[in-house]
């Protein structure tokens, strides 16, 4: 018997730092959401637990005990032969590894019939796996223990590229200048007006942007060529980055957009989504 999951990649809409324990850890007020891109897990019971990887990003990406899946099947205390299919650039600001690592809980608590662990056990493999066990609109908060589900959201057509550059989280985090900024507002917009909901994700933050361009200047040019793409209501980096997102009023504009993107920039990675749910 096998047991497939979709680790499905997080798009932080919003990312705003507001504070620093003193433990060092940051604490977010972050908007989530889920999108149709993703990596791929396998799983079946074994008597060591093993990983594979395949996938056209599965270069450099660990099998031992450092990948977060082992960690997760660990976690569990389960034994399982374990195949990721990587699909997504690592390193990325998309969540991969904790989304991954979200997909092998599901996973292997449906292969051994047993209850997933809580949100804090979960934290002890990383604080963006708690809100990768969830679906829709999120609300991630603190450390990233504080999850609220906030409905669907709104199912933008959307592009992501990554131009093919590793981020590290601590280095973009060490340039961040302010490190107790504004939390979100309380309300939330009608997200079936796009053109209303775009502008209130443009009132907000990733507070992250700017130390990450930088870090990696090129983030710059991808977020300068998704804003003067046809059809792009808005445009913003995920996470810590290098990845980057563009919105777009409909599907026919955006693949427009993306051919013309993937044109003028054949080195980096692009991608057509829409939100997953």
């Amino acid at each position: 018997m096998t047991v497939e999951a979709f680790a499905p990649a997080k798009i932080n809409l919003t990312l705003h730092v507001t504070g620093q324990r003193d433990d060092g850890y940051h604490l977010l007020d972050s908007l989530v959401v889920f999108v149709d891109v993703g990596d791929v897990i396998t799983v079946e019971k074994a008597d060591e637990t093993r990983l594979m990887v395949t996938g056209p990003m599965a270069r450099g990406v660990p099998t031992d005990n450092s990948n977060l899946v082992v960690q997760a099947a660990n976690l569990l205390g389960v034994k399982a032969q374990i195949t990721l299919e990587k699909n997504l650039p690592s390193a990325a600001g998309i969540g991969g590894g904790s989304s991954d690592a979200a997909a092998t809980l599901r996973a292997l608590a449906a292969l051994y019939d047993m209850p997933l662990p809580s949100p804090q056990a979960v934290m002890s493999l990383g604080a963006d796996v708690p809100v990768c066990m969830g679906s829709g609109l999120l609300r991630m908060r603190g450390v990233g223990e504080q999850v609220d589900q906030l409905g669907v959201g709104a199912d933008w057509p959307m592009i992501l590229i990554n131009p093919r550059v590793a981020v590290s989280t601590p280095s973009v985090f060490k340039a961040l200048p302010c490190k107790d900024n504004s939390e979100m507002p309380v309300g939330l917009p009608d997200w079936l007006d796009w053109n209303a909901s775009a502008t209130w994700l443009a009132s907000l933050r990733n507070d992250l942007e700017s130390p990450a361009i930088s870090v990696q200047p090129v983030i710059s040019d991808v977020l300068g060529a998704l804003r003067i793409s046809e059809g792009c209501m808005f445009a913003r980096m995920s996470g810590s980055g290098a990845t980057c997102f563009g919105l777009y009023n409909s599907v026919r504009v955006r693949d427009r957009a993306l051919s013309q993107l993937r044109q003028n920039h054949p080195h980096w990675w692009a991608a057509a989504t829409r939100q997953y749910t």
